[in-house]
């Protein structure tokens, strides 16, 4: 075991660098995620070398995971501009992040039951991590788009998440079979969560603007991740509480006094509106130190062997065709501008969140091998894409 100071060294070292790729990033166009993952894996590389001993650490991966998912979110969703204008918009968002993850999570596991002979419920379990893409890398690869395009991706990949993490969870949480029963009780259960997060909401607002000790943000996030936590364990779509509340925050600026006097009189809104930036600069140093620390560590767990399988290779060049063949689908059928959204549907750190639930007993062989083929392919398809966004035109143009 090193010494602690080394360690800590270690760690700045490679935060030092994690922030670097991210600053050149919108210079270089490669997606940090990318570079964070070669650094992890050449981090294993000289640990064998020197022969250092390091403990397990892929307890911690799924913890880091779903931290980073729920501030990316919040991150992501703090920075939306909500407004009547935007409703069709959102409308068609919702579609076209839903259906791409019921089609593709339903074609792969069609191709996975035929092929390797396991049950429709397996293979479904399996699938459904492809089909999500990741708002931690897609959000981050998109800062440099028009903001009518960088807005279009937040939504959709904040949605994605969510939808993906539902499908999911409904899927786990009722392994004998889709029936009215279990569709019933999941609309309330969404009905339940939606009123949570309103009176959440109201609740997490009101701190923010009354709390006058000097340590006030970090108390706030703790409660978000307990909430989120909270709802896990019962089964409920608990992204959208997270969804709601950032979207509320970071619009609060458009509530009139007058207005905010009626419905919301214990808010203070001049001083939460303040609050809010704040807590936006904090979320956003946050929501990078912790998908930084996740992705050197997920590089850090990548089997050199299980890269480079050519088998592998294969399955994940065909997936990755799968992905943007479909999606361009969508969008010419919703009647978008292909550049530059196409090429940006990454996956990421929702994919492997999702795969590490499956359980191991439902998990198909080659697919842990096919999850960091296919985030390396499409985060470099995604450098690609991003390379023109600007000169490109709007996607949205269309809208």
């Amino acid at each position: 075991m090193p010494e602690p100071h080394l360690i800590i060294l270690s760690i700045c070292f490679l935060l030092l660098l994690a922030y670097l790729f991210d600053v050149s990033s919108s210079k270089t166009r490669v997606p940090s995620v990318l570079l964070l993952l070669f650094v992890g894996w050449l981090s294993k590389v000289i640990v064998k070398i020197l022969n250092v001993s390091i403990p397990d650490l892929s307890f911690v991966l799924p913890v880091l995971g779903t931290i980073g998912l729920i501030l990316i979110v919040l991150e992501g969703s703090l920075e939306l501009e909500l407004n009547r204008s935007k409703l069709p918009l959102i409308g068609k968002i919702i579609l076209f992040s839903l259906l791409p993850v019921l089609i593709l999570s339903f074609a792969l596991a069609l191709i996975f039951r035929h092929l390797k002979d396991v049950p429709f419920e397996v293979a479904f379990a399996n699938s459904v991590p492809f089909a999500v893409i990741s708002s931690s890398v897609a959000i981050s690869g998109a800062k440099d788009l028009e903001p009518k395009d960088r807005e279009f991706i937040i939504y959709e990949s904040s949605m994605s998440d969510i939808f993906g993490v539902v499908i999911f969870n409904f899927l786990m949480f009722n392994d004998n079979g889709i029936k009215i029963k279990s569709l019933v009780s999941f609309a309330f259960e969404t009905l339940f969560v939606l009123i949570i997060a309103y009176v959440m909401t109201l609740v997490l607002a009101f701190l923010l603007s009354r709390i006058k000790h000097h340590v006030k943000f970090i108390p706030i996030i703790v409660i978000i991740i307990a909430i989120y936590s909270i709802s896990k364990i019962y089964h409920l779509p608990a992204l959208i509480l997270i969804l709601i509340f950032g979207l509320f925050l970071g619009n609060i600026d458009k509530i009139k006094v007058k207005e905010a006097d009626k419905y919301f009189h214990l808010l203070q809104i001049e001083v939460l509106i303040d609050e809010v930036r704040r807590f936006k600069e904090l979320t956003i140093e946050l929501t990078f130190l912790v998908r930084s620390l996740f992705f050197l560590l997920f590089g850090y767990s990548i089997d050199t062997g299980a890269l480079l399988n050519p088998k592998a290779v294969v399955w994940s060049i065909g997936i990755s065709a799968l992905i943007y063949a479909l999606r361009f689908i969508f969008i010419k059928t919703f009647g978008l501008n292909p550049k530059p959204i196409l090429l940006i549907a990454p996956r990421g750190l929702i994919t492997i969140l999702l795969f590490i639930s499956v359980p191991v007993s439902f998990r198909i062989d080659l697919v842990d091998e096919l999850i960091t083929q296919v985030i390396v392919l499409t985060s470099l398809v995604m450098m690609f894409g991003t390379m023109k966004g600007r000169v490109s035109g709007s996607a949205t143009d269309k809208v």
